[in-house]
């Protein structure tokens, strides 16, 4: 470990120290490294377990680790889905004193996992098709933030299961600008332009290696990215002119935003042509819509179409249990307690890591229903649980990082203590619950 080595972070955590930042990645000791998927990149990346997490460690030039370090953060503060950045790393040179490339550290993100090892035994039509429409629907989101990619593709993308489909999360923003005035036209076209090339390469390179199935068509795929993509710019931006006898339509619009997970945070409506005409314009919308109510309602975290699923169970709670002069929130806390919290405590300790809560709660409503159609009566819970853990959840292997516990019973100390610094550059940045 040399002298100079330098490690500017948000988040204060003196285990970076004890990692061994004299080797190149490619040279990390096995014990040093998890087990994980990684994507494809032009650079090299691994990931390490640190304390009870996985961090991703990418090399590049100093400049540039900095500069996607802090457009990661902005990203972070917009509320667009993307991985956390954790730490920029400098000065690292071999024992021998001979200089290595910075790295760029960002937080694993749990249950997510690249497109390659999501289909690593063959990508299915259907598959390929929800895949695309969440990258649309990210690159929407980001877009309407200001943020111009410019290197849309599957390998800079991240996926989370999300109720039958798949939330997209930005992995590598390396390439991107944000802008505080907002996208041209242009600037986003070329980046939808960059997606569909892109994308039709990367199935073309699954089909080549024998993990597409037959009958998938790279090019019909990826030419879906443009038509989803600008079916939901348009709803999420254009202008809707209706006679003002049908004022209705200003209702279905919203709805129609609420139902894809947005909020309208303000909706300018200006009458034209001598009040005959009435023109809305959603002005700012903000994704979320469903997840934001269940967190409200329980504080549960979980992905849109999640929590749209968990939301639909708690509504049928409540008509089964509606009561005079109790609320919603009283409800949402029962349902939490009496119908969500138990079926996650029946998973066996061993099978927590497969899935995520929310996912399992919603493969075991799916599960259930399955089961009292195919034996026409209704299955009890308990029943479904039971039925779903031992023939699907055994089944599945784990999308979470697990850490194995040290258990050698004796504790690992840096050799020799290392003289570098940490600077954190933000004190209203740090997560004290993460210090050692």
């Amino acid at each position: 470990m040399t002298s100079n080595l330098s490690i500017t972070a948000a988040t204060v955590e003196p285990a970076l120290l004890d990692l061994p930042w004299h080797l190149p990645l490619e040279e990390w000791p096995s014990e040093n490294i998890a087990a994980l998927p990684k994507g494809l990149s032009r650079h090299t990346v691994r990931f390490a377990h640190l304390g009870d997490y996985v961090i991703a460690i990418k090399e590049t030039l100093p400049e540039l680790a900095k500069r996607e370090y802090e457009m990661l953060k902005s990203l972070l503060k917009l509320d667009v889905p993307c991985v956390e950045p954790f730490a920029i790393i400098n000065g690292r040179a071999t024992e021998q004193g001979e200089p290595l490339l910075s790295v760029l550290v960002t937080r694993h993100l749990k249950f997510s996992l690249p497109y390659r090892a999501m289909w690593s035994q063959g990508l299915r039509h259907d598959t390929a098709t929800r895949l695309v429409d969440a990258l649309a629907l990210l690159l929407v989101r980001l877009h309407i933030a200001g943020f111009f990619w410019g290197d849309v593709s599957l390998s800079n993308t991240l996926f989370r299961r999300d109720a039958g489909a798949f939330a997209a999360y930005l992995v590598d923003a390396e390439t991107g600008h944000l802008y505080e005035s907002g996208l041209s036209n242009g600037q986003r076209e070329n980046d939808l332009e960059i997606a569909r090339v892109n994308i039709a390469g990367e199935l073309m390179d699954l089909m080549a290696s024998s993990h597409a199935s037959s009958g998938l068509d790279p090019v019909v795929i990826s030419d879906r990215i443009v038509s989803a993509y600008r079916e939901l710019w348009s709803e999420l931006t254009s202008a809707q002119v209706i006679d003002a006898s049908e004022r209705w339509k200003i209702n279905a619009r919203v709805q129609r935003l609420n139902e894809l997970g947005f909020d309208i945070e303000e909706l300018s409506i200006n009458t034209t042509s001598a009040g005959a005409k009435v023109r809305i314009q959603p002005k700012v919308v903000d994704a979320g819509h469903h997840s934001r109510r269940l967190l409200r309602l329980t504080g549960l975290d979980v992905e849109e179409n999640q929590a749209r699923r968990l939301l639909n169970d708690l509504d049928q709670y409540k008509a089964e249990h509606k009561r005079l002069g109790v609320d919603e929130e009283v409800l949402a806390h029962e349902w939490l307690s009496h119908s969500f919290e138990p079926v996650i405590l029946a998973i066996p300790k061993e099978l927590t890591g497969k899935l995520e809560p929310a996912e399992i709660y919603h493969q075991v409503l799916e599960h259930r229903w399955y089961m009292s159609e195919e034996r026409d009566r209704d299955v009890p819970m308990a029943e479904a649980v039971q039925h779903y853990v031992t023939n699907v959840l055994s089944n599945h292997r784990d999308e979470e990082a697990l850490i194995m516990p040290n258990t050698t019973g004796s504790i690992n100390l840096p050799d020799p203590v290392p003289t570098g610094t940490i600077t954190v550059i933000d004190d209203d940045e740090i997560d004290w619950r993460d210090l050692v």
